[in-house]
């Protein structure tokens, strides 16, 4: 709003020069009195250091006393005084009363947000409860998988699970949305986001969502989601097909019970599809490719001291089909670990179109008082050494995904192009 209001006096005072000394007096003395104001109030807040209203040292004493090493404040010294100040000014000044646990909380989240990075976050112990719900699988939503645009802030269901209240009220892949009980998508990083989603089984959401350019409301009840993250099925010529959304803890035993059971019906080649797979668990995925590959690192990190680490298959177990991955934009995070596994082992061919190219890796520290703060701490490589954030992996066949089908049919993987191309890839093969 100062911005605009000083874009406004500027163009009023440009065309009528004889007034604008007397005008940009007035603006100059205006702020010499903000000024003035804003100098008093920091003697009156600073004259009262160490002696602060019981509001302001409350907030003092729990930031201090949450759970930092013994013999450490975090509010000391210089820092201290500017710091007291200010929640001195908040408490005594603004016109509301204030949640002290929400200011601590907004301290401890203001200083993850200095990062500028929108892939580490500070979460409150509730939050971080349903950070590991997510994680797990199990949650009571609405059973659609979302994803968000870094640049736009655009939250996408790229995934609706059947028998779910999202499929039930009839949210499909491709819908945007826009808000959920009034809380902005735009606004929010995912893991918040979907938190307005999330909630107590039974209970409804508000859902704005946008669609072929129109917006509109849906009302979700929310029940009890066990989220599936593989599928598999069968295809002509005895061609496996396992799809996998997410890399969660239960992923990889699922993985494997869906290609034994494959195995069991004569898989003679098998398509992975990590299209939407926006990542997940580094060891879930690790684990996966451990199953699949021979000897051999699959993925590699380095921290920041150029510290490395790296991750292996064993080699027991690998498999000696013809393989293809199905990619698209969408695929991100853990799932490029995997296709650029498959990839430079020379292992499959990569079919769809470029990858989203998220190349690095997140911790989830928790903290002793249940709450827990998310970083980013490393840079992830492909095992021929190849960084991928921010440009992503090239597939083998580029082919942009057209449903062909008509209007009034159901998706069915015979009408996927993409699905198509792989098996006649594999035919080949």
């Amino acid at each position: 709003m100062n911005e605009e209001l000083d874009l406004n006096v500027t163009s009023e005072i440009q065309p009528k020069a004889k007034k604008g000394p007397i005008i940009l007096s007035l603006i100059i003395g205006m702020l010499l009195g903000a000024v003035v104001v804003v100098a008093i109030l920091f003697v009156v807040a600073t004259q009262k250091t160490g002696q602060i209203d019981d509001a302001s040292a409350d907030v003092i004493e729990a930031i201090n006393e949450d759970k930092l090493p013994e013999g450490q404040n975090l509010i000391s010294g210089k820092s201290a005084s500017k710091l007291e100040t200010l929640i001195y000014i908040l408490n005594n000044y603004y016109y509301k009363d204030i949640d002290k646990q929400a200011m601590v909380d907004g301290i401890y989240a203001g200083l993850v947000e200095s990062l500028d990075d929108p892939y580490s976050a500070y979460y409150t112990e509730e939050e971080y409860k349903d950070l590991m719900q997510t994680l797990t699988g199990n949650y009571a939503g609405i059973g659609a998988l979302l994803q968000k645009d870094i640049k736009s802030g655009e939250v996408t269901i790229t995934k609706v699970y059947a028998n779910t209240p999202a499929e039930k009220v009839g949210l499909v892949a491709g819908d945007s949305i826009v808000s959920a009980d009034g809380n902005l998508a735009v606004d929010e990083d995912l893991d918040e986001f979907v938190q307005h989603i999330r909630g107590e089984e039974g209970t409804d959401v508000k859902l704005v969502i946008f669609r072929d350019g129109k917006e509109m409301e849906l009302t979700c009840t929310r029940a009890s989601i066990a989220t599936p993250t593989v599928e598999h099925q069968m295809l002509e010529g005895n061609v496996g097909y396992i799809a996998v959304s997410q890399f969660t803890e239960h992923t990889y035993d699922d993985f494997v019970e869906a290609y034994k059971d494959l195995e069991n019906q004569g898989m003679k080649s098998v398509i992975f599809d990590m299209r939407n797979n926006g990542g997940g668990l580094v060891d879930s995925v690790v684990d996966m490719l451990d199953y699949l590959l021979p000897e051999g690192t699959v993925v590699y990190t380095m921290d920041k001291d150029g510290n490395r680490e790296d991750y292996t298959s064993k080699g027991s177990s690998y498999k000696s089909i013809p393989m293809t991955v199905l990619v698209n934009e969408n695929t991100a995070s853990a799932a490029e670990i995997f296709t650029g596994a498959i990839r430079d082992f020379k292992y499959g061919t990569i079919i769809g179109t470029n990858t989203f190219g998220k190349g690095i890796v997140q911790s989830t520290i928790p903290l002793s008082d249940g709450s827990a703060v998310k970083l980013t701490t490393q840079t992830y490589y492909t095992p021929s050494g190849e960084c991928i954030h921010g440009k992503g992996i090239a597939p083998d066949i580029e082919l942009e995904y057209e449903f062909q089908g008509g209007p009034e049919d159901k998706y069915d993987v015979t009408l996927d192009n993409q699905i198509q191309k792989a098996l006649e890839v594999l035919s080949k093969q």
